[in-house]
């Protein structure tokens, strides 16, 4: 078993677990986070794109519209590589209701969000795609935002403060000892070792997932009800601003301009179980008809990929269980000393990505007044690590890759994600997936959804785990020959490797190029799992797109991975492969063989 000791353990890799670590960090606490995937693989990384203004809130919820104005500013200095200031427009439709609009302006004029009515001669000079039927504009302060890129960030500034995250770690028991909290325990997803930290303060911040972990402490019953959306990207930007129906909030009715696409979203169904969320047919139809109403002819782009996230709405008993649409986008705090009896235990739940930092802050808040510590949240104060000190730009990829865009070759021609790119991510991350490269770099997330650069991506992951191409040794700590690089990890792992039970060779080059042998092996299996989990995990998005121009795409990828890999037929992977993905339905596939 692995032991840990620190002073707040913080459960959930989002957007409010990353900003909670950094907060505490920052004030000078001890922590570590739990998260059972990778960071933002959940709801923070699973969402439209869109850094609120807070006009979205002016009328059905005026305090988050105030919050996410607030945020808004503050967020552009912290996280400038990951925003983009794409500016923001609420239009009202042809048919849309007249006597919104005005009510949208005396709220902005409220709650303190920023709004400036412009023609519409204006609106279609900024965005010549626009209904030309739209018969009333209004700017705003809305934005883009990489949601990985702004967890990560976060993540990396606590670790500069000396905290810990440990992904692909699912925490199995909160432990409490007379009434206050006195340990986590978790489970490594991908080597299943036991792990256990001791601490004496836990924050809950599993989003949707909250009243689970909340569970785990013996406290039951923290109604967190998940609110199912879908998005859908189309291949190309439409607008290079967020537009918005000026309307009450309905689905459908925002399309934000991100990275290389445009996403339309969303819907809003109260789910049962955040882990599986359906797309159904009919609402891919609804968003795309609701495209058409900003955008003529928006059925004739191609849409690329579908997926769905989860809201983490607290359940608000002013309207019904299933009336996700009409609950609060406010936080809430659960203090569970008074609502269950357990000292240094508090979840919070609710909130928009765009006010992760003041969630986290009135989080730490609460624990550490509760814990006697008086320091100050001072995460407003200066930005992430590596964060360029202008906001983000769409041609700040192509800047950056025109001097050396021939001793560096791309990976990813969508997103111009360079070799070097990869290369140096993994040797920060060296146990990353090609979805987790995904995640941070934006491999495969283009208009051509991995056609091209999977089977180059995986490439390169294989290169580097086996040492053939720039490796790095995570056991060693530095770089090894490629023959060293994987015998070893073999020879510390299988104490058989080399005896003469296995080895009749008397020869220690022998004996060393077997064990060699067997590593390439390993590798070669761990390596396949992870492109087929890859091509697996694109497809969910892509099939229920699959009619014209996006059934032809994906023929062409079907091809190119029967045609080059013979993708169908590659062999059954190991159980070690499988859980090397620390993937959750994979390791599900693990469980149930087990059994």
């Amino acid at each position: 078993m692995r032991t840990y000791s620190t002073d707040v353990v913080v459960i959930g890799g989002g957007a409010t677990g990353a900003g909670t670590l950094r907060d505490l960090a920052m004030r000078g606490v001890s922590a570590i986070l739990l998260e059972r995937a990778d960071i933002a693989q959940g709801t923070s990384g699973r969402f439209h794109g869109l850094l609120h203004s807070g006009g979205r809130y002016v009328v059905s919820d005026p305090r988050s519209a105030t919050e996410c104005a607030e945020e808004n500013e503050l967020l552009r200095k912290i996280h400038p590589d990951a925003i983009e200031d794409t500016g923001g427009l609420f239009v009202v439709g042809p048919d849309d209701p007249d006597d919104f609009p005005n009510q949208f302006l005396a709220g902005a004029t409220k709650t303190g969000v920023w709004a400036e009515e412009i023609t519409v001669a204006e609106m279609l000079r900024r965005e010549p795609r626009l209904n030309p039927q739209i018969k009333r504009a209004f700017a705003v302060r809305d934005a883009s935002v990489d949601g990985w890129r702004m967890c990560w960030g976060a993540i990396e500034s606590a670790k500069a403060y000396g905290a810990q995250a440990l992904t692909y770690h699912r925490a199995t028991k909160i432990e409490v000892s007379d009434g206050t909290v006195s340990g986590v325990r978790a489970i490594d997803e991908k080597t299943g070792e036991d792990v256990l930290i001791t601490c004496h303060g836990v924050i809950n911040a599993g989003g949707p997932w909250a009243g689970q972990i909340a569970a785990l402490a013996g406290a039951h019953g923290v109604d967190v009800v998940p609110g199912r959306g879908i998005m859908v990207a189309m291949n190309h930007r439409l607008v290079n601003s967020v537009v918005n129906r000026c309307i009450y909030p309905a689905d459908g009715d925002i399309l934000v301009p991100a990275h290389t696409v445009s996403i339309i979203g969303t819907t809003d169904v109260a789910a049962t179980v955040p882990d599986h969320l359906e797309i159904r047919p009919e609402e891919v139809e609804q968003m795309l008809d609701a495209g058409e109403v900003l955008v003529p002819g928006f059925r004739e782009s191609r849409a690329v990929h579908v997926w769905a996230g989860a809201r983490p709405l607290v359940k608000d008993t002013r309207v019904s269980a299933t009336d996700t649409r009409h609950m609060s986008r406010g936080m809430s705090i659960i203090d569970h000393r008074e609502r269950d009896g357990i000292t240094g235990l508090f979840t919070i739940a609710g909130g928009k990505l765009t006010t992760y930092r003041l969630m986290a802050k009135n989080v730490t808040d609460a624990l550490l007044e509760q814990m006697g510590n008086d320091a100050q949240c001072i995460t407003h104060t200066e930005p992430v690590p590596n964060a360029n000190p202008t906001l983000h730009k769409i041609t700040d990829r192509l800047e950056e890759i025109e001097e050396e865009r021939l001793a560096d070759p791309l990976v990813c021609e969508c997103e111009l994600v360079r070799r070097s790119t990869v290369l140096d991510l993994l040797r920060r991350q060296p146990n990353s997936t090609i979805d987790d490269l995904r995640r941070q770099l934006r491999i495969g997330m283009g208009p051509c959804q991995g056609t091209f650069c999977t089977l180059r991506a995986a490439g390169i992951l294989h290169e580097f785990r086996t040492g053939a191409g720039p490796v790095y040794s995570a056991d060693a700590g530095h770089a090894a020959s490629a023959d060293g690089h994987v015998a070893g990890k073999v020879a510390a792992t299988d104490p058989r490797a080399g005896t003469p039970e296995t080895d009749d060779a008397t020869s220690a080059d022998d004996v060393g190029g077997r064990v060699a042998m067997r590593a390439r092996a390993a590798e070669a299996d761990r390596s396949t799992q992870m492109l087929e989990l890859f091509i697996e995990n694109r497809r969910h998005g892509i099939d229920p797109l699959l009619h014209g121009e996006q059934m032809r795409e994906m023929a062409l990828a079907n091809w190119m991975f029967e045609g080059i890999l013979d993708i169908g037929h590659l062999p059954e992977p190991s159980e070690k492969a499988k859980r090397a993905t620390g993937d959750l339905a994979t390791l599900a596939t693990v469980k149930e063989d087990a059994q």
